[in-house]
């Protein structure tokens, strides 16, 4: 038995997993998407779940026009953007009750059956029992559906993100660090101590969701192909308990979709919390190779670019003191500290906006950047650092809002920053995703009622990629 603390050696763990014909269980993948006719309508806590998808809507309300929009699309699935890890609790709670009523409504409206899939952190990190127990709720309130069970996925290739013997791991270098051990797990509003993904819902569910009830898919029955013995345990779940599937690579998630597939088409059904790596599979996402400048910019412009950097993981820190290094970039510190100070915040915010629009308009390249120390306000303050954090992403984002001159590109680094940007500084109502700049790392393409129409808008996850990668997709924007 791993025990939950211990870290481990990529190359050791992942030399004794069995190989697995990965032509053969595409196959056998798209035979069971043939026939599969649910929309798959995902909700994505922060705009970084669409990591792994391309060709694919997002939405930035969940009107019911938009919802409608969505159902009537050729496409198998799309996104909705809730952006609910900026929220508190009570406003997760209105979100998702509104969602999941509006779309039992639209659905009933045109004939069609759904499945949800609630995209989280592939750091386990969000508000999660809550989300998915108001999803649950107010679905089977609505409708004549019931859910069995809950598939808790958050394996995300991209980020080094791996579940193996049940623990969930993140990738540092050459080691896995188990996800309770890592900066994420002590994270001030979304904590938790537990890797085993079983305890962790036991933890977060404060008992209500035992670890031995648990069903657990392990690597050894999907390298097998062993589809009969994956299917019965997904027949047997039942009362809501849940579903922990390990994964190291995407043929793994092939093989449980497959399984899931099949015990739908026999009548289950399953809520899912998942990072963005089950998305593509289900949503039947065919691969596409990395985006370059020309698919990119597609508009001859003199002016610089804009990097927005607001988050604060040490991954964000180690890339932003990279990109430093960078020659052709102006850099501006905004001290977000002074939020505490309404008078000065507000001098503060029209000091870069001014510095920002001149260098910009001059061709310069600018990154905007929060101040690193993250603000403290003490013990049992979670809900007033979340305010606050709040009247800040609203600074930066009133910082691209009232920019008078178009940026050559924009990048926003960090979920929730990305989120506030795309939505309430650029006025996105729907973006398409036009593929990946880098690995985990997602371009949308604004739409015409935007505030910038059809800018390449790069949404760099804060906790992904390499020292390195801020700085080369930076660069490749630029050169």
């Amino acid at each position: 038995m791993i025990k939950q603390h211990e870290k481990r050696l990529v190359s050791d763990v992942f030399k004794d997993i069995p190989a697995v014909d990965e032509a053969f269980v595409q196959r056998m993948l798209d035979e069971e998407l043939l026939t599969f006719n649910q929309k798959i309508i995902v909700l994505d806590d922060d705009p970084t779940g669409v990591q792994t998808v391309n060709g694919i809507s997002v939405y930035t309300d969940w009107s019911k026009d938009s919802i409608k929009q969505g159902f009537l699309e050729e496409n198998s699935m799309f996104f909705i953007l809730t952006n609910s890890r900026g929220f508190t609790a009570s406003e997760t709670e209105k979100a998702h009750a509104d969602i999941a009523a509006v779309i039992t409504e639209v659905a009933a409206e045109v004939d069609k059956e759904f499945l949800i899939i609630s995209r989280g952190d592939s750091t386990l990190r969000g508000h999660y029992p809550l989300e998915t127990e108001v999803l649950k709720k107010t679905v089977e309130q609505h409708s004549n559906q019931v859910l069995d069970g809950e598939v808790i996925f958050p394996f995300f290739k991209e980020g080094g993100r791996f579940t193996i013997d049940n623990i969930h791991y993140v990738q540092d270098e050459d080691y896995l660090v188990p996800a309770g051990e890592t900066e994420f797990a002590k994270d001030r509003t979304f904590g938790y101590s537990k890797s085993h993904l079983g305890e962790w819902v036991e933890e977060k569910s404060e008992g209500k969701f035992k670890a031995s009830h648990t069903t657990y898919i392990s690597l050894g029955s999907i390298r097998a192909l062993d589809l009969v013995t994956i299917t019965n345990q997904l027949m047997e779940v039942k009362n809501f308990n849940k579903v922990v599937v390990n994964a190291v690579d995407y043929v793994d998630v092939k093989v449980v979709t497959i399984a899931l597939l099949r015990a739908m088409k026999l009548g289950k059904h399953f809520m899912y919390r998942s990072a963005a790596a089950l998305t593509k599979v289900m949503g039947g996402v065919n691969d596409k190779d990395l985006l370059t400048k020309e698919e990119l910019i597609k508009e001859k412009s003199s002016n610089g670019g804009l990097i927005m950097v607001g988050s604060h993981v040490k991954k964000t820190t180690e890339q932003l003191e990279e990109l430093k290094k960078c020659s052709f970039i102006e850099f501006i510190e905004f001290d977000c500290h002074l939020v505490l100070e309404p008078e000065k915040f507000e001098e503060e915010v029209n000091r870069i906006i001014n510095e920002a629009e001149k260098l910009i308009s001059q061709g310069q390249t600018v990154a905007v950047y929060t101040r690193r120390e993250r603000l403290d306000l003490g013990e049992g303050k979670k809900e007033e650092e979340l305010k606050l954090s709040v009247k800040i992403s609203d600074a930066v984002t009133s910082i691209v809002r009232r920019l008078n001159v178009r940026p050559n590109f924009i990048v926003a680094k960090g979920g929730i920053t990305s989120s506030d940007i795309g939505v309430n500084g650029l006025s996105v109502k729907r973006a398409t995703v036009a593929g990946q700049i880098k690995p985990g790392i997602p371009v949308w393409v604004t739409g015409e009622e935007s505030k910038f129409p059809g800018i390449a808008y790069i949404i760099f996850p804060g906790n992904v990629g390499a020292k390195t990668t801020l700085r080369e997709t930076v660069e490749l924007l630029s050169k």
